[in-house]
C-alpha cells in the first residue's frame, strides 16, 4: 500500500521517512498518476479543511478513489460540531479529570502530533483523543468549570507547529508510519488491505475460539492482509480498514451491530453485515420468512398477549418458547406442562410484546450447515448436552454445558438437509450463516440461521482444516477486490 503524504507546499513537509510519498495539494488532485493509483493510503496534511477548501477535497477525492483518507470527510465534519464532539468525548470525562485534575489554571491547550504529545503524562488522553478523531495534528482546548471539560478540538495547521515542537513531531510521524500497518511490503503480487477483526477476549462463548483466531490472522496475512485484532474501544477506527469480519456474539442493541453499522456506512466489506444481524438475530423475523418462503420450520407459532391462551392447543405440551433476540441456546425454554407454559409466557410476554413457540422436536444432534457466499462451507452435527434438550445446558456441570460435535464430510449430509440449509440461508444475504437444521423421519426443519456462526478450531475445521479459515478470507478479499474494481485472476 502507498503511503501519500499530502501538503500545500512540500516545504511544509521537509522530512524524509522511508516509504512514505509527499506530494502537493494540486498533483495529488488533477495528476491522473494519483487518480488511478488503486491501493493508497492518504495522509492529509493540507493547512485548512474547511469546507470546499483544497485540503477538504484532497479527502472527498481520496475517497471516491478508493483511497483511505487520514483525516476523513466525516472526521472534518465531526470537528466542526461541538454537539458531535461533546457526545463522542463523553466516555473520556473520567479520563480527562484523572489527566488534568492537578492543574491549577482555568484552561489547557493539548496538542496531539500522530496521537502523541511532547509530555508523557498526556500519552493516554492523547490516543483516545486520536481514536476518536483520526487526523493527524490536533489542538484540544479544556477549560474548567467546577471539573474540567473538553470545550473544542480541532486540526492544526501543519504551519502552526511551534519550531520547538518540530523534533517531536519528527519522531512521532517516523513512529507513526512505522508501524506495520502502514507498511509498503507487499507479499507476492497480491494487494495490501486492511483487515480488523472485532472480538471480546473476556467473551464467555465467542463464536471463535483463541486458536480459530490465530487462524485466522494468518491466514490473511498470508493473502497480503493487514490483520489487526480489534475491540470495542476501537469504534472510531473503523474507517482505518478495509474490511470488518466480526467474531464476537451479535445482537442488535449491542456494539457489534453498532459496529457493523458504521462499518458498512464507511465502504466496507462487513461480515456479519448490518442487514444479516438484524435478520437473523429476530427470531419472529427469521419464522414470518421463513414461513412465507415455504422453507419447513417445526410448528411455529408468533406469540402475543391476544393468543397465548391457544398455544397448549396448537403447539402440545411440552413446547419450546424462544425470545426474539435469544442465542447459543439463552433465552429459549421448554415448558413441560400447562403451569410452567403460562409462567413462562408472563415472564416473556412481558419483556417483548411478541415472542416465538415450537412444538418440541427432540433430536439426538442438529445439523449446522455453514454456508459463504450461498454455498455449503462445512457440515457439522451437534450433540445434545448431557442428559438435556439443546446443544448447550448453561446450568448443567462444568464438563456438561456443551454436547459433543462431529465435522461430516457433504458426501455423508443428507441431500435434503443441504438443499434446505442453502434455501434457507439464501433468504438472508450472501454472507458467513450457519444454518441448524433438525433432520426428523427424513425430512428438514429450519431451526435458525445464525449471522455469526461458530468457528472454531478443533470443530468446524475438522476435514478443511486451515482451508476453512482461508476460504472465508479469500471471499473477503474478494469482495474487496470487487469494491475497488481490482482485476484479479485468483477466483
Amino acid at each position: 500500500m502507498r503511503k501519500i503524504v499530502v501538503v500545500d507546499n512540500p516545504k511544509d513537509w521537509d522530512v524524509a521517512i522511508e516509504d512514505v510519498e509527499v506530494v502537493d495539494v494540486q498533483t495529488y488532485l488533477t495528476d491522473t498518476t494519483y487518480t488511478d493509483i488503486k491501493n493508497a493510503r492518504i495522509f492529509n496534511l493540507c493547512r485548512s479543511y474547511k469546507y470546499q477548501s483544497a485540503g477538504y477535497y484532497v479527502s472527498l477525492l481520496a475517497e471516491a478513489r478508493g483511497h483511505k483518507p487520514i483525516p476523513s470527510v466525516a472526521t472534518m465534519q465531526d470537528l466542526k460540531s461541538p454537539t458531535i464532539v461533546r457526545a463522542i468525548t463523553v466516555e473520556l470525562n473520567d479520563l480527562i479529570h484523572k489527566t488534568l485534575g492537578s492543574l491549577r489554571s482555568k484552561s489547557f491547550t493539548l496538542s496531539i502530533y500522530f496521537g502523541q504529545n511532547v509530555a508523557q503524562k498526556y500519552e493516554k488522553l492523547c490516543k483516545q483523543l486520536h481514536d476518536l478523531f483520526q487526523a493527524p495534528l490536533l489542538r484540544a482546548q479544556f477549560v474548567y468549570k467546577d471539573e474540567w471539560v473538553l470545550q473544542s478540538i480541532s486540526a492544526i495547521p501543519i504551519n502552526d507547529v511551534p519550531e520547538h515542537h518540530w523534533r517531536y513531531l519528527v519522531r512521532f510521524a517516523k513512529s507513526y508510519f512505522a508501524r506495520h500497518r502502514f507498511s509498503g511490503a507487499k507479499i507476492g503480487r497480491n494487494k495490501i488491505y486492511d483487515l480488523a477483526i472485532l472480538h471480546d477476549p473476556n467473551e464467555k462463548e465467542p463464536p471463535s475460539n483463541k486458536k480459530a483466531l490465530q487462524h485466522f490472522v494468518e491466514a490473511g496475512e498470508g493473502m497480503g492482509f493487514y490483520v489487526e485484532m480489534i475491540t470495542k474501544d476501537d469504534y472510531r477506527r473503523l474507517a482505518e480498514f478495509d474490511a470488518l469480519f466480526i467474531r464476537e456474539t451479535t445482537s442488535v442493541n449491542h456494539h457489534t451491530y453498532k459496529f457493523a453499522r458504521k462499518a458498512y456506512a464507511d465502504g466496507l466489506v462487513v461480515i456479519d453485515d448490518p442487514i444479516s444481524i438484524l435478520r437473523c438475530t429476530n427470531k419472529v423475523y427469521l419464522a414470518e420468512l421463513l414461513a412465507k418462503a415455504k422453507v419447513p420450520i417445526p410448528k411455529t407459532m408468533i406469540i402475543h398477549k391476544d393468543n397465548r391462551e391457544l398455544v397448549e392447543q396448537e403447539l402440545g405440551i411440552p413446547c419450546v418458547l424462544k425470545k426474539p433476540d435469544s442465542s447459543f441456546s439463552q433465552g429459549v425454554v421448554k415448558a413441560k406442562d400447562s403451569e410452567g407454559l403460562q409462567r413462562e409466557l408472563d415472564e416473556m410476554l412481558a419483556d417483548s410484546e411478541l415472542i416465538i413457540g415450537q412444538e418440541f422436536t427432540p433430536t439426538d444432534f442438529d445439523w449446522r450447515i455453514g454456508i459463504l457466499d450461498k454455498q455449503p462451507l462445512y457440515a457439522c452435527k451437534y450433540f445434545m448436552a448431557k442428559g438435556h434438550w439443546q446443544i448447550y445446558n448453561w446450568n448443567g456441570k462444568k464438563n456438561d454445558t456443551e454436547g459433543d460435535h462431529e465435522t461430516v464430510p457433504f458426501e455423508e449430509v443428507p441431500f435434503v438437509v443441504l438443499h434446505t440449509a442453502i434455501k434457507a440461508a439464501n433468504l438472508i444475504g450472501n454472507g458467513l450463516y450457519g444454518v441448524d437444521i433438525k433432520e426428523i423421519d427424513g425430512k428438514a426443519y429450519v431451526i435458525e440461521v445464525n449471522d455469526n456462526p461458530s468457528i472454531d478450531a478443533g470443530c468446524e475445521d475438522q476435514i478443511l482444516k486451515k482451508e476453512l479459515y482461508t476460504a472465508i478470507l479469500k471471499s473477503i478479499k474478494k469482495r474487496i477486490d470487487d469494491n475497488k474494481n481490482v482485476k484479479t485472476d485468483e477466483y
